[in-house]
């Protein structure tokens, strides 16, 4: 639960004393909105929308009947005071009737203007019950969100520290801990703090009640931040993301099963199964191989799982397959270390990134074991080689010519020719499964694949090579190592990280 110090609550008595009282003049005269100071109608309302502060109950009610939001324009009743630095806000949504429309949405908004197609951050509760980070990066750009797996909420709480902005949510009976979901939004000061309401139907009055809010000013902390880790999912056709699990512990590279049933991933050495559903994952038995790393993937056939493993006493990780359901391993590679990165369609060839004199490099092997055959002989890293679903390429990852970018070959290592041609650093391709697109891994500038960045997933149509942000995120290593397209070619997951004061899990 997010608790507000003493210290806080004086600083806050003082904040309100200098800057929320009196009241400022409302949109339909003279009122008191208690830590507020105004309210409008943002966008098109066939009748003004209302707002009212009750000083006894210090409850909020909002009304409104504004025109239905567009991806890139809002429509809302909203109540504001500008605000700057890192601030967040807390409170509990009721609906006044169940609605005939489950889009209604009540909000706690960082806004940066007052104008329809303004630039925001907002927790979001829907009147069906379903809850949301939402946002619009820029002007007039589409708005996104991400879904929380928590559904009808009974508290919500919104936090800016710095650019980043995190949801927080407490189901029924539960305290309020991180939903998971969080961006990057630089918002200039001042910007607008508040709460509003967006109706989905014009003809019909929607009415919601905010409920012990509280607007708190996050503590600075000097204590390390604690590490959680999110398995999310993305649409290519919407990019809005959708959260599956999440956990205060550091957890990698989800693989998605071919029958559409469970993620896996790896954590503290061990590969875990979590239902595509959400829950609480399970461990796959690995025999002596319990400290697996971040290179694994599932069979053509999904019987075997392939695993990258470093138990050996020389601690070079090699490769395995195991049982899908679990077992004792075979090591195929012999050579380390080795990280496995795809299988052949046909389930024949395993490839994967070696090191050999100093060298990494590309090779390939036969599933059943044998002699290992090199693929790339160019200076410099070459990695996460994946086979296309037809067996004609083998994608990779290559710093041949400066910068990391996307590279194919002839599964024989002939015609390799580069794909990708920026300034970034592009890693870790993974074609989907009707072979229409790849989604990659892109840094700025960086010296590896390392943790913890402000780093893009990013799209391209291999039928005009055409590329597109399919998200932004606080990850890198880790977060989308492995093949992870859903069985129908429509989503990808991957982790996403959050670094989190302690004082704001207490």
């Amino acid at each position: 639960m997010v608790r507000t110090s003493s210290s806080q609550f004086i600083t806050l008595c003082i904040i309100s004393a200098l800057c929320f009282l009196p009241a400022i003049t409302a949109q339909n005269g003279p009122r008191q909105l208690g830590i507020f100071e105004n309210h409008s109608d943002i966008g098109s309302a066939p009748k003004p929308g209302s707002a009212h502060y009750d000083a006894t109950s210090h409850t909020y009610t909002l009304a409104s009947r504004t025109e239905n939001t567009s991806s890139t324009s809002d429509a809302l009743q909203f109540v504001w005071k500008p605000a700057s630095g890192d601030i967040a806000l807390t409170a509990d949504i009721t609906f006044f009737r169940k609605a005939n429309d489950s889009h209604d949405q009540a909000v706690l908004m960082f806004r940066q203007t007052l104008d329809p197609d303004s630039p925001y951050a907002a927790a979001s509760l829907n009147s069906d019950g379903a809850s949301a980070l939402q946002f619009r990066e820029s002007e007039a750009s589409s708005t996104h969100e991400i879904q929380s797996n928590i559904t009808s909420p009974h508290r919500l709480h919104i936090a800016k520290r710095g650019d980043f902005i995190y949801l927080f949510l407490a189901a029924a009976n539960d305290h309020l801990g991180p939903s998971g979901a969080s961006i990057k939004l630089a918002l200039h000061e001042p910007y607008y703090i508040g709460i509003g309401i967006f109706p989905h139907n014009k003809d019909v009055v929607t009415k919601a009640a905010f409920s012990n809010l509280e607007l708190s000013i996050p503590a600075a902390s000097a204590a390390p931040p604690v590490l959680h880790s999110t398995l999310e999912t993305v649409s290519i056709a919407s990019t809005d993301r959708r959260v599956i699990y999440t956990d205060a512990s550091h957890f990698e590279a989800p693989n998605w099963m071919r029958d559409n049933s469970s993620f896996l991933f790896n954590r503290d050495g061990r590969i875990l199964r979590l239902p595509v559903t959400g829950g609480t994952p399970s461990t796959i038995d690995t025999g002596a191989q319990i400290h697996c790393n971040n290179d694994h993937g599932i069979s053509p056939d999904q019987h075997w799982l392939a695993i990258s493993d470093s138990s050996q006493p020389d601690n070079g990780s090699s490769v395995y397959i195991v049982p899908i359901t679990g077992g004792m391993p075979r090591r195929i590679t012999q050579n380390s270390p080795s990280y496995w990165h795809g299988w052949s369609p046909d389930g024949s060839k395993l490839a994967f990134t070696g090191r050999r004199n100093g060298d990494f490099d590309i090779y390939t092997i036969p599933t059943a074991g044998g002699d290992e055959t090199r693929l790339t002989t160019a200076p410099g890293l070459d990695d996460g080689p994946e086979y296309s679903p037809d067996g004609k390429y083998i994608y990779f990852n290559s710093e041949r010519t400066g910068h990391m970018q996307i590279w194919r070959m002839h599964p024989d290592g002939t015609g390799q020719e580069e794909l990708t041609f920026d300034n970034f650093n592009n890693w870790f391709p993974h074609i989907s499964p009707d072979s229409k697109w790849m989604v990659f891994l892109t840094y700025p500038e960086v010296t590896g694949h390392p943790p913890n960045k402000d780093v893009q997933l990013r799209l391209m149509n291999l039928s005009d090579n055409r590329i597109t942000v399919l998200a932004k995120l606080f990850g890198g290593q880790g977060t989308i190592n492995v093949p992870s397209w859903s069985p129908d070619s429509q989503r990808v997951a991957f982790v996403s990280y959050q670094l989190l004061p302690p004082e704001d899990l207490q």
